[in-house]
C-alpha cells in the first residue's frame, strides 16, 4: 500500500501531507486514520507509549470518546527527507461542556511507501471558555478558507 506524497518531502509535500493527516483526523474515524501508518507504527502520545494500528485505533476510539466536537488544525513547522515536524492546535469539549484548547507538536517519519512509522506527540490542554473557541466549522473537514494557524495568532 502507498501513501502520497512519497519521500524524500518538499515543502509543498509536506503541507499536503499534514493537510491529509488533519483531514483525516477531522473525520474522527480511528479506522480511516490508522491507514496513514505502518502496521507496526510506533507512537509516543503524551506519556502514553503505542504500537501498531490495532493499538492506534483503540486510543483514537477511545480519545474521540472522551474529546467531543474535535477540530484540528496542523501546520508544517520542518521537513528534510522521511521526516516532517507539524505544530499543530484543536478544539474540543469534554462531557460537562467544558472547552479546551490543545497545543502541540508532532514529529513524523515515514517508511518509502509514504506511511508514517514513527509519531512523537507533545500537547499541553488549556480550558478555554465557549466564546474563546476560534474553530467553528461544521464537524469534518476544515473548510479551505478558513484561516491556519499562523493567520489566526495561535
Amino acid at each position: 500500500m502507498s501513501r502520497p506524497p512519497l519521500p524524500p518531502f518538499s515543502f509543498d509535500d509536506a503541507v499536503q501531507k499534514a493537510r491529509l493527516a488533519e483531514d483525516a483526523w477531522n473525520s474522527r474515524d480511528p479506522e480511516r486514520v490508522s491507514l496513514a501508518y505502518t502496521i507496526d507504527s510506533h507512537w509516543r502520545n503524551r506519556a502514553e507509549f503505542i504500537t501498531g494500528r490495532e493499538a492506534i485505533v483503540a486510543f483514537l476510539t477511545r480519545k474521540w470518546h472522551r474529546e467531543l466536537d474535535y477540530r484540528l488544525i496542523k501546520e508544517v513547522w520542518a521537513h528534510a527527507d522521511a521526516r516532517i515536524a507539524v505544530r499543530f492546535v484543536y478544539e474540543w469539549r469534554d462531557d460537562s461542556d467544558q472547552w479546551y484548547r490543545s497545543h502541540g507538536n508532532e514529529n513524523w517519519q515515514f517508511d518509502a511507501a509514504g506511511l508514517m512509522s514513527h509519531r512523537h506527540a507533545s500537547i499541553n490542554d488549556v480550558r478555554i471558555a465557549a466564546g474563546e473557541r476560534k474553530f467553528h466549522w461544521p464537524l469534518g473537514r476544515r473548510p479551505d478558507d478558513h484561516p491556519g494557524l499562523s493567520a489566526l495568532g495561535l
